[in-house]
C-alpha cells in the first residue's frame, strides 16, 4: 500500500529461513529480491545481499579437519555441529571439501546471482584451486579475473608452485593459459616483483623474457663496476636462457611449427647478436672492475653505463673503457669492438675522450689516442684532425708546447691553418699558408691578413701584405 520496495523484506525473510535451516524456502524468498549481475566478469563479488548470504552459509558450517584427535572434540561442539543439520564442512585429506548441503547451497547462490570472480574466490577460499581454474577457462573470463581471483591469492599464500603444477596438469603445453600468464607477468612488472616474475617466466619457458629480467637484475641499482663485477652470474644466466631458446627454435624448425604463441619470439640472428653483447659486457665488466680495484677510476656519473642501454649509453661505455685504463691503449681494443659491434659514431666518441683528456691535462694521451685511431684501420682520412679541431673548439687554454705538438700531428695543412686561426696563432697560420699552391696560398694569406687587421695584430698584417 505504501509503495515501498519489498526487496528488503524478502531478503530478511530469506535470511530467517536460512537461519532456521529451511534451505528450499530461503531459495524461493531470495529469488524475489536477488538479481544476477549485468556483467559476470565485473571485478567485484556481486551485490552486498548475495555476499551476506554466502558469508552466513560459510560461517554456519565450521570446517573440521580430519585429524587423529577427532574423538577429543567436546560434546558441546558435536551438538552444535549436529544442530546446523549439515554434514559439517569436513576437509578431505587432499584438502578438498566434501560435498554437503551448505557447500552446494553456496554454489547455487554464486552461480545464480554471483560474478565469476565471486565463484572463483569461493573455490580458492576452500582450497579448490583446480575448480577455480576450470571455471575461469570454461567461462573464458578476462585476465583481470585470473589476477584478482587466483594469481594474487596464490603467491600471497605461498602456493605459486601449486598453481603452476595445476596449470601444467590441465594443459601441459600451457597454450590455453597464455593470455593469463602474460597478464600475470605484466602485473608483476608493474608491481616491481621481479623475483616472482623471473620464477614465472622460467615456468613458462619464456626464455627471451627471462633473459630480459636477468638484464634488469644485473644492471638495477648498481653504482659502480665493482658492484657489477659481483653480479656477473646474471650475465651467465642471460646466455643460458638465450642458448636454450636457440636450441628450441632449431629443434622446432625441423618439425612442423610449434605453437609458441605467447612466448616472446626473436630471430636466431638477433639472439646471436645479444649473446655477443653479453660476452662483450662480461669483458667490459672485468676490465672496469679491475680498473676500479686498482684505483684508476676517474669518471663518476649519475647512472652506470652498460651495453644493455641505448646507443648513447653504449658510447658512454666506450669512453669509460678508454679513459679508465692505465693509458688509452689499454682499453682501446675493447672500446673499438664496442664501436664496431654496435656501429656507433666513432669520431664522436673519440672527440669526447679527447675532451676528457684535455680536462685531465693528459695531452700526451691525446696523441696516443690519435695513434690508436689511425692504426685501427677503419679511420677516415680526416678523423684524427677532426678530433683535435673538436677539442680546440672547446678549450682555448692548452699550454703552448702541447698545443703545437697536437697541431703538428694533424695531417692536412688546411686543418692546421684552421686550428692555428682558432687558437689565434696567426703567425703560425701564415707560415703554413705560404707553403700551399700559389692560388690557394693567396686566398689563405688574404684571409689571415683580414683576421690580423680585425684583431689589431699589425706585425702579422704587415708580413701578409708584404708577401702578397
Amino acid at each position: 500500500k505504501s509503495g515501498l520496495d519489498p526487496g528488503g523484506a524478502w531478503h530478511a525473510w530469506g535470511m530467517a529461513c536460512l537461519k532456521a535451516g529451511n534451505l528450499s524456502s530461503a531459495r524461493e524468498k531470495f529469488n524475489r529480491c536477488l538479481k544476477p549481475p549485468m556483467d559476470l566478469n565485473q571485478l567485484n563479488h556481486g551485490s552486498r545481499l548475495v555476499q551476506d548470504v554466502i558469508q552466513y552459509l560459510e560461517s554456519t558450517v565450521k570446517p573440521i579437519l580430519i585429524a587423529d584427535d577427532d574423538y577429543f572434540t567436546t560434546l558441546r561442539e558435536l551438538e552444535a555441529t549436529l544442530r546446523t543439520r549439515s554434514l559439517s564442512l569436513e576437509m578431505m585429506c587432499e584438502g578438498k571439501i566434501q560435498h554437503n548441503s551448505y557447500y552446494q547451497e553456496c554454489l547455487f547462490y554464486l552461480h545464480s546471482y554471483g560474478t565469476n570472480l565471486a565463484i572463483i574466490s569461493f573455490y580458492m577460499r576452500h582450497d579448490c584451486m583446480r575448480e577455480a581454474l576450470l571455471h575461469l577457462l570454461n567461462k573464458e573470463s578476462p585476465s583481470e579475473v585470473f589476477i584478482e581471483g587466483i594469481f594474487i591469492p596464490s603467491y600471497e599464500s605461498g602456493k605459486l608452485h601449486m598453481l603452476e603444477n595445476l596449470l601444467e596438469t590441465i594443459d601441459p603445453g600451457l597454450e590455453s593459459w597464455g593470455v593469463y600468464l602474460i597478464a600475470a607477468c605484466k602485473y608483476l612488472q608493474r608491481k616491481n616483483y621481479y623475483h616472482i616474475l623471473y620464477e614465472l617466466q622460467q615456468f613458462m619457458k619464456d626464455h627471451v623474457r627471462a633473459a630480459m629480467t636477468c638484464i634488469r637484475f644485473f644492471t638495477h641499482g648498481a653504482k659502480s663496476y665493482t658492484e657489477l663485477g659481483g653480479k656477473q652470474t646474471w650475465l651467465l644466466k642471460i646466455k643460458d636462457h638465450l642458448k636454450v631458446y636457440l636450441q628450441e627454435v632449431s629443434r622446432s624448425s625441423g618439425r612442423k611449427k610449434m605453437a609458441f604463441t605467447f612466448r616472446k619470439k626473436m630471430s636466431a640472428t638477433d639472439v646471436s647478436r645479444h649473446i655477443n653483447t653479453v660476452d662483450l659486457q662480461m669483458e667490459v665488466t672485468k676490465f672496469l672492475h679491475r680498473c676500479e680495484s686498482s684505483g684508476n677510476s676517474q669518471m663518476t656519473g649519475s647512472s652506470l653505463p652498460t651495453l644493455f642501454g641505448n646507443n648513447n649509453m653504449k658510447m658512454d661505455v666506450a669512453c669509460k673503457v678508454m679513459l679508465e685504463g692505465k693509458n688509452i691503449e689499454e682499453g682501446f681494443g675493447i672500446a673499438f669492438r664496442v664501436l664496431q659491434d654496435f656501429q656507433l659514431e666513432a669520431t664522436e666518441v673519440y672527440s669526447e675522450v679527447a675532451k676528457q683528456l684535455v680536462k685531465q691535462q693528459k695531452y700526451s694521451e691525446i696523441r696516443q689516442l690519435l695513434k690508436c685511431v689511425n692504426e685501427s684501420g677503419v679511420a677516415a682520412k680526416n678523423d684524427g684532425d677532426n678530433i683535435i679541431l673538436n677539442c680546440l673548439n672547446e678549450f682555448k687554454n692548452i699550454p703552448a708546447e702541447d698545443l703545437d705538438n697536437l697541431i703538428q700531428d694533424m695531417d692536412s695543412d688546411e686543418n692546421k691553418i684552421q686550428a692555428y686561426v682558432m687558437c689565434n696563432k696567426l703567425r703560425s697560420a701564415y707560415l703554413v699558408s705560404v707553403r700551399q699552391e700559389k692560388t690557394r696560398a693567396v686566398q689563405l694569406v688574404q684571409h689571415v691578413r683580414q683576421l690580423a687587421e680585425n684583431s689589431g695584430d699589425d706585425v702579422v698584417k704587415a708580413i701578409c701584405a708584404q708577401w702578397l
